[in-house]
């Protein structure tokens, strides 16, 4: 059966049906996910109930898989292969972590929003994310359209972003969180990098904001003017109209372009247990 799509927001986010990710793909599958996340830039496929392994192998159909935040780290991984990322709160022992367990830090930091690996060279193309223990309550992701958020900009503030780059760091919105315990070795694991504040899509050639919590200042301001821009730009960016909550169900698979959005987690209980794996892709455009 063909790939299906329900558009949930009108061009932005769509509820995708018809395929069964645990099983191969051929390449019309996948060139049919690729245009749809070119339209789309975030699909929601229902009643997906993958084991590890499936997850990795649908992954691997769009590209290298990325250790991301990983690198800096050095987390030890209660998962068996490295490029299944753990997005719990859940400790290597199998237990709901404590609330002053350096693991929390890493439910805290994913609040932010953020695009997955923006602080590396090249950065991510999808992420993949899969619900397999959700809470009672709360435990949303946001995800907000940064194409459409640069559309909505006055073309004044648009020639202004114009020729403008921001560094992005791996370890900047950890020490926004007050999480500065690291070695200097993991400080420089991922060096940072600079792009530019406006990017053009390679797949549907639009225009977005490359922005986020990775994002530390601006290279041609001053920190103070150009940590005010990316407030202000974060701000006009995650209105509510650029904005999809998704309310997670058990074998929920997402899958977003790092492109073209940002994300974030929403607050839950923390001693409620929570457990979704992420593989995520790089952008090798």
């Amino acid at each position: 059966m063909p790939l299906v799509l329900t558009p949930i927001q009108p061009g932005f986010v769509a509820e995708a049906s018809g395929l069964d990710l645990a099983a191969p793909l051929d390449r019309a599958d996948i060139q049919a996910i690729e245009a749809a996340m070119d339209r789309h830039a975030v699909l929601v496929f229902r009643g997906q109930a993958l084991a590890p392994e499936a997850q990795l192998q649908f992954a691997e159909n769009f590209g290298k898989l990325d250790l991301g935040f990983k690198k800096a780290s050095k987390a030890p991984n209660r998962l068996a292969r490295e490029e299944l990322l753990d997005i719990s709160n859940v400790d290597e022992t199998g237990r709901v972590a404590d609330r002053n367990h350096r693991k929390i830090v890493g439910n805290l930091a994913n609040q932010l929003w953020h695009s997955d690996s923006s602080f590396q060279d090249p950065p991510a193309r999808y992420s993949m994310l899969h619900a397999v223990v959700v809470p009672e309550q709360g435990g949303e992701t946001e995800f907000a359209d940064m194409r459409a958020a640069y559309d909505a900009l006055p073309q004044a503030q648009k020639q202004r972003l114009a020729g403008l780059h921001a560094q992005h760091y791996a370890l900047h919105s950890r020490f926004l969180l007050g999480d500065t315990d690291y070695s200097e070795e993991q400080r420089q694991a991922i060096p940072p990098v600079v792009w530019p504040l406006v990017r053009r899509h390679p797949g549907s050639g639009r225009e977005l904001l490359f922005i986020g919590a990775h994002a530390s200042h601006v290279a041609e301001l001053s920190v103070a003017e150009g940590r005010l821009l990316l407030m202000d730009l974060l701000e006009h960016a995650t209105q509510p109209r650029f904005v999809y909550r998704h309310v997670w169900q058990p074998a929920d698979l997402v899958m977003w372009d790092n492109r073209s959005t940002l994300h974030r987690g929403r607050a839950f209980d923390l001693s409620a247990r929570r457990e979704l794996r992420r593989t995520t892709t790089v952008d090798a455009a």
